[in-house]
């Protein structure tokens, strides 16, 4: 397997946005890796199968982890004109009504594409992003444990008092170093702008975590859902997690949860006129005032 490379710069192109959801349970995440199944792999083969051409290379707007899920992944790919214009064959649809069924006659069962569209030029599925939105699912009350749930909900085998975790979730929004809650990279910045963090437990018993920021750091939604689990657990009141981000360094007592039971549920995008502007903004290292 080798990794798709872009068009040659001086090649006209049609640049597509992807919608698609999966189930991450059988992929090693989303970046393509040698030897190992990735969303990325499958769907730039995919692509390649469709138009009759090398796999082709995606953006993605928020690459997932081994066993994360998503319903509202977004990436973006640009394609050779011809090869786009080909793609209805004999009928008259348009390319992208032909795409998204073409697409799904050669997707494994656990990738959706919801829609393939064409977008502007300054569309950039991961810079051009305003905010993703995560959602994580416990149960903490095991007899009630749907089985049918099992690749998406975490069980947790003590109880849980939502209240508390949903006031500590709270307490660590806005514009913050989250270095305490992120595995450090070379050359990375850690500060992000947590735009919501909240709990509530559903009519069914089961907690939903909802997480919302403009972007995030590698495995930050995990470390912050497990650092409100030691306050539902009564372990630590709700300001406990927020002493932790003030740290700024990882706590042994902070578990990183496990992955199932995180979905990337939603990719936002500002209107057309603006998404270069955008793009500018999040390329732009991130400091803290």
């Amino acid at each position: 397997m080798t990794t798709p490379g872009p068009l040659p710069a001086d090649q006209p192109r049609v640049r597509i946005r992807i919608d698609l959801a999966y189930d991450g349970t059988d992929f090693s995440g989303w970046a393509a890796q040698p030897g190992l199944r990735t969303v990325e792999w499958e769907v730039s083969a995919a692509l390649g199968t469709i138009l009759r051409t090398d796999p082709v290379r995606l953006t993605v707007g928020g690459r997932t982890d081994a066993g994360v899920h998503a319903r509202g992944s977004v990436a973006h790919a640009d394609i050779d004109p011809a090869a786009w214009a080909g793609l209805p064959g004999r009928s008259d649809r348009l390319p992208q009504e032909a795409a998204v069924t073409r697409l799904a006659g050669v997707l494994p069962a656990d990738i959706v594409v919801r829609a393939v569209t064409e977008v502007a030029d300054a569309f950039d599925a991961r810079f051009s992003a305003l905010r993703r939105r995560y959602t994580y699912r416990i149960c903490d009350r095991p007899s009630t444990l749907d089985p049918l749930r099992r690749r998406d909900t975490v069980l947790h085998k003590k109880a849980l008092d939502v209240a508390a975790m949903d006031e500590a979730a709270r307490g660590l929004t806005g514009l913050h170093d989250f270095a305490a809650f992120c595995k450090k990279r070379e050359g990375a910045t850690t500060v992000r702008t947590l735009l919501g963090y909240s709990w509530a437990r559903g009519a069914d018993g089961i907690l939903i975590g909802s997480v919302v920021a403009d972007a995030f750091c590698h495995s930050m939604v995990r470390a912050l859902v497990g650092s409100v689990i030691p306050v539902g657990e009564g372990q630590y009141a709700a300001g406990w997690p927020a002493e932790i981000l003030t740290a700024g360094v990882r706590d042994p007592r902070v578990t990183v949860m496990p992955a199932h039971g995180l979905c990337l549920e939603e990719v936002v995008y500002p209107p057309d006129e603006e998404l270069a502007e955008r793009a500018e903004q999040a390329r732009a290292t991130r400091t803290l005032p």
